[in-house]
């Protein structure tokens, strides 16, 4: 974060797992669910307040926290998959990042497991085989953490 011409109040921080950064003067400050324009008018109001006149304040994200999905089971490279922070990840595209299916794998029953904000996981088990005969290819759209996992086929 800067602010134009009070490089003392110039900061690199990082936010907390409760979405807080820690700034000076204003203390902790919420930034969950907000663009980084709406955090840049928060923080200037913030010091607008009680401590600068008409401050310009500037963020830039240095980096975005990491996210994937785990891909494990019959696939060629079992691996955490990175979730493109500026689109969404499908089932498919998240196989073909891990190699593909092996040899081995039973691509009917393809199995993304979810867990929400509660703990609660939810399974689904996906026939993959259809879906990429389908023109539905896109669908099984995926969340951060999720797992898919690739049973093999029993003979």
């Amino acid at each position: 974060m800067k602010i134009y011409k009070e490089e003392d109040l110039t900061r690199e921080v990082s936010v907390s797992q409760e979405y807080t950064v820690s700034l000076p003067l204003i203390g902790n400050v919420s930034v969950k669910d907000r663009s980084v324009r709406q955090i840049e008018e928060m923080i200037r109001q913030l010091y607008d307040r009680d401590f600068l006149v008409n401050p310009q304040v500037t963020v830039i994200v240095l980096k975005y926290a990491e996210r994937a999905v785990n891909v494990i089971g019959s696939v060629n490279a079992p691996q955490a998959v990175p979730f493109p922070p500026e689109r969404g990840l499908t089932l498919l595209e998240a196989v073909a990042r891990a190699g593909g299916f092996s040899r081995l794998a039973d691509r009917s029953k393809v199995k993304i497991i979810r867990t929400d904000d509660k703990g609660v996981s939810t399974t689904f088990t996906i026939d993959a085989t259809k879906l990429m005969e389908s023109r539905s290819a896109n669908l099984w759209s995926l969340q951060v953490d999720d797992v898919i996992q690739v049973e093999e086929r029993i003979f």
